[in-house]
């Protein structure tokens, strides 16, 4: 992958905050990536953060097929930081004015800290930020579309390595509770899955209990014995140490992997590893079609279906060439940035 074309920071002239955006790529289109608004022990890990983020989007629209480039924004809060509703309004002006600064380079949607309501105050300073709220005229969330992205990789991933993407009776291990983890439990449950969900958040217990969906000890969900592996919280989670016991994993969390190195680990050990930028990608492919391209609600989510081709070819691939789903996804971007142009999804 090539270099960062840009990375700018800046300290908020309102809030005092560091905020960045970093712009990995415009070979395509204007760069499109989530403003994470989270807490870091120093500025060094804010600027990995964003830098590998924004890479990874790259990559994540190169496959997906879209006319845009990677880019991803960090607003870098102090440990310990608690942003009152007026504290927040600022950061999030002064992450605007950063934004704004680029002139449609960079264009921010909701992250890790964020959502739909603070993509509205963005949009008071500057025009170029997607998943407004739908009372605002925007698409709201993309939780569900990414949902229904990562049940379409699934499909194609357990057709591979169960004969048939049916997903009752299987276990189904779901590491993260969040927006995209709610959905996808309750989409396998409905298909006749046993789905186990865990997080960080004990609050989320009772809630899923009530569902009944078996909770587990986070620390102890990526270990459990599973048909399915779901990472679908933060990334990282996935070393050469590891103790997956499970032939298949896929989820919609960014950056799952420690170092690309692991998913050689993975293929060694008969893990079957969908990379995270293919199998999330149905959030920015749903709101790009209907904010950027103005198609409607079922058109877009169509376009979230292709995302099994997308994963059956790099299957196919992968199997041809004595590759990982990895190498090959990370060929088809190169071929795709070096062409310097996306082929319209259908």
């Amino acid at each position: 992958m090539t270099a960062h074309e840009q990375l700018v920071a800046r300290t908020g002239r309102r809030s005092g905050v560091t905020t960045m955006v970093a712009i990995h790529s415009t070979t395509l289109g204007p760069a499109v990536g989530g403003c994470r608004l989270k807490a870091y022990p120093d500025l060094t890990r804010a600027v990995d953060d964003v830098l590998r983020l924004s890479a990874a989007m790259t990559a994540k629209c190169a496959v997906a097929g879209l006319a845009f480039g990677g880019g991803k924004s960090v607003i870098a809060l102090e440990p310990g930081r608690v942003l009152s509703p007026a504290d927040r309004r600022d950061v999030l002006l002064d992450h605007a004015d950063l934004v704004a600064e680029f002139g449609g380079a960079y264009r921010a949607g909701p992250d890790v800290g964020t959502g739909p309501a603070d993509m509205l105050v963005l949009r008071e300073a500057s025009a170029y930020a997607f998943c407004t709220p739908e009372s605002a005229g925007g698409t709201g969330s993309s939780s569900g579309p990414t949902a229904v992205g990562v049940l379409a990789a699934l499909r194609a991933a357990a057709t591979a390595v169960f004969g048939k993407p049916d997903m009752s009776g299987k276990r189904v291990v779901i590491s993260g509770y969040g927006s995209v983890g709610a959905h996808l439990a309750a989409s396998l449950q409905q298909a006749g899955a046993d789905v186990v969900v865990s997080d960080i958040d004990p609050a989320k217990r009772a809630e899923a209990e009530k569902l009944g969906l078996t909770w587990a000890d986070p620390e102890k969900a990526l270990a459990l014995s599973a048909d399915v592996v779901v990472p679908a919280a933060v990334g990282g989670v996935l070393s050469a140490d590891t103790p997956l016991d499970t032939p298949l994993v896929v989820g919609p969390a960014n950056n799952q992997l420690a170092d690309d190195a692991v998913a050689d680990v993975l293929a060694a050990r008969g893990v079957l590893w969908v990379p995270d930028y293919v199998a999330s990608a149905g959030g920015i492919l749903y709101t790009l079609s209907r904010e950027a391209e103005g198609l409607d609600h079922a058109a877009a989510l169509a376009r979230v279906e292709t995302i099994e081709r997308t994963v059956e070819g790099l299957l196919d691939a992968a199997k041809a060439n004595a590759a990982t789903p990895l190498a090959e996804a990370a060929a088809l971007a190169r071929r795709r940035l070096t062409s310097g142009a996306a082929p319209r999804t259908p």
